[in-house]
Formats: C-alpha cells, structure tokens, sequence
C-alpha cells in the first residue's frame, strides 16, 4: 500500500505547529508512511472580490487568495496513492499510535472524525448544534436537485471535522470531471463557499468539503474521537487517550499555544 501524509504550514512559523509537525514526521517513520509539508502556497484560490462576503483582511494579508482551501493539493496523490490523509498543522501524533490507514479499509471513500459523536463538553455540544445549523441547514439539496439528509438531532447536524481525513484512491472518481485540485474547487457550484455567502464568511474548507461528500454519496467511515480529539472541547480524561490530539482554536490556547511543554503536560 502507497501512503502519504500531507500536510499545510504556510505563513508564520509557531513552536506549536514545529512541534505538531515534528510529531506527524516521527509517526511517518515508524509506519513507513510519505511525509509532505507544504509551507508556500500552491492553489491560491481567489474569493470574487465584486462578490466575496468574506473580510478583506482574510486574503489580502495574504496575497489575494484563501490559504484556508491550500490543504486540496492533496488531491493529486489520488492517482499515484492508495491512501492520502490530510492532518493539520495543529494536531499532535501520540508516540507509539497505530497507523491510522488501517482504521479506513478501502472499501470506504473516506474516513474523518463527526463532531457530534466526540464526547464533547455540554459547552462545546452547544456550538455544534448552533455551528451546524448556521452552516448546513440551507444546503438541503445536492446540485441535481436530490435530498441531502445531515442526519439532525438535538447535536445538530452529521458534519465531520475536516482537520483529519483520511482518503482512499476511490475518491479519484469524484474528482474525474475537475481536472485538477484547483479545477475541483473552481466549479460553479462552489463559488458561494469561496466566496462566503452569507453564514459561509468565515467558514474553511470544511464546509464545501462536507457537502461534497454528502451530494456524491460517498461511502464514510466515521472514526472515534480518538483519531481528532478536539483539545478543550471534550473532557481532559479523553483527550488523554486520543491518538491525535487537535489544538484547535489557537488563540484560546494557553500562550496562545507557544507553551508547548505546558500542552503536552495537560495531555499527558
């Protein structure tokens, strides 16, 4: 089996992504898996700046283009891999953590942690139903007019948190008719995620990503929290025993983040 690990650290350098990156490096090597690090820009998508919602400051900072959609680059090892999995450059890898390929067999399309199902805070329960709700409710069809079916109960909506996702070569044929990584996200259809349309300003890649998935009927399997424990936003005693630990929400970090011994303490 071909696999890689890609992953996006563009813009300024911080101890705690160097630490997280490191961690992604080390866990590569025990389980003889291809490493990237993309640290310049590639796709740089473009908001429509006659029609982008989305604050000036969030890509004119940055040359005019959304680092926030960087991480599709990926999508080319579709064709020459088996396996791609994209992690952000905020997620550390437990030493000594199983190969999180074999936790998506390939008869699956995709494999990512939903938010719902973590066992979250009562606190962070409540921004999932409110987060959902703002970004999903109005996607009820799909662009051929089906039903998309977001599975809500009183969590909110199905939607995976797409700073870990792990893609298997079938999904190659839903990127068939785009091209390229670039092509993928310039299709018509997604022009309002670009550009932010509503309660879409500050949303990321994972939005359009979720819907993706939900309109092509992908096969998904939904992992454990343990593959994306979402650092603050479930109980301590979990977040010791997940795999990857995400930290999130970096300006609510303890430094901001920068402390990465005092981090690694709270999660060890």
């Amino acid at each position: 089996m071909k696999r890689i690990i890609y992953q996006v650290y563009v813009g300024n350098r911080s101890r705690l992504y160097d630490h997280c990156v490191a961690s992604v490096a080390d866990y590569c090597k025990v389980n003889d898996i291809e490493h990237v690090v993309q640290r310049q820009p590639i796709l740089r998508i473009k908001p429509d700046v006659f029609a982008t919602n989305r604050s000036k400051e969030s890509y004119e900072k940055h040359g005019g283009f959304l680092p926030i959609f960087e991480k599709e680059n990926a999508f080319k090892y579709l064709w020459t891999h088996d396996q791609v999995a994209i992690i952000d450059a905020d997620i550390w890898v437990r030493p000594g953590a199983a190969n999180i390929f074999d936790k998506v067999p390939t008869n699956y399309d995709f494999g990512g942690v939903v938010e719902k199902e973590m066992p979250c805070t009562p606190q962070y329960i409540q921004k999932i139903h409110n987060y959902s709700h703002m970004q999903y409710a109005t996607l009820t069809k799909d662009n051929l007019g089906r039903q998309i079916d977001w599975k809500w109960d009183e969590r909110g909506g199905e939607f995976f948190n797409m700073g870990m996702m792990v893609l298997n070569k079938s999904m190659a044929y839903f990127l068939k008719n785009t091209g390229s990584p670039r092509g993928f996200l310039q299709q018509a259809k997604y022009k309002d995620f670009i550009d932010g349309k509503g309660n879409w300003k500050w949303s990321t890649d994972q939005t359009l990503l979720n819907y993706w998935l939900k309109e092509e009927r992908m096969n998904c399997k939904h992992l454990t929290y343990h593959w994306n424990g979402l650092f603050s936003a479930i109980p301590e005693h979990n977040i010791r025993q997940a795999n990857f630990v995400h930290f999130f929400l970096k300006d609510k970090l303890p430094a901001r983040g920068e402390n990465v011994e005092q981090l690694m303490e709270m999660v060890q």
